[in-house]
């Protein structure tokens, strides 16, 4: 099965009818990752098919849970959910961050190359990041603390928004060390077509004093 039909078959499986051309640039920017990643190092996937199902799939997993129109995406990476997540959804302003200077250089040139107009590459420390407005999401799958990423998080986050973090197997211990200063909305299961491995979605929300 070619690259496109195992993607069109996972699109399907995640009940996510993307358009030929979107199908196409998410394809583009797994081209773009083989490429870069032989000088950059951008992530230990190599192969094709593992990107596919292990990068954009698992990115896409979470697209039906993200609304409002400001997304960040914090230690993006590759620009990973952010990147197939704003060609899944142009009317998402998505910001791309990340300290990484090599990084943020392959952000950059993906945007470019793969026409992201709704896509901001920022490179800077998500501690002292502070943009002029907050954003309704804020998302990462890159922090292996759940408290951490909810500490540097919160203070993008709009009162009314949301925190998405991206898991693996249920942090049952992590929940335990949860701040106060905000709320476990649900915790979603997520099934990635062809990803032998659990995946839990954490949606939190703002508590406010």
């Amino acid at each position: 099965m070619s690259l496109e039909e195992q993607l069109a078959s996972g699109l399907e499986r995640l009940g996510l009818p993307l358009a030929p051309e979107t199908r196409r640039r998410l394809l583009d920017y797994v081209g773009l990752m083989l490429k870069w990643n032989r000088v950059y190092n951008l992530t230990a996937v190599r192969d094709p098919e593992k990107m596919l199902t292990q990068h954009l799939l698992d990115s896409l997993a979470v697209l039906p849970y993200v609304s409002g129109r400001r997304l960040i995406d914090v230690g993006t990476g590759p620009g990973l959910p952010g990147i197939p997540l704003a060609l899944a959804n142009p009317a998402l302003a998505v910001t791309l961050l990340d300290s990484n200077h090599k990084k943020t250089s392959f952000l950059r040139q993906a945007c470019l190359e793969l026409g992201l107009a709704n896509a901001t590459v920022v490179c800077e420390r998500v501690e002292t990041w502070r943009p002029e407005e907050k954003y309704d999401v804020v998302i990462s799958r890159a922090f292996s603390d759940l408290a951490e990423f909810v500490h540097l998080a919160l203070p993008l986050c709009r009162d009314d928004g949301s925190i998405l973090a991206m898991k693996g197997v249920y942090p049952d211990e992590e929940l335990k060390r949860l701040p106060d200063t905000v709320a476990l909305r649900r915790a979603v299961p997520l099934v990635v077509p062809g990803l032998n491995a659990e995946r839990h979605l954490l949606v939190l929300q703002p508590v406010l004093s």
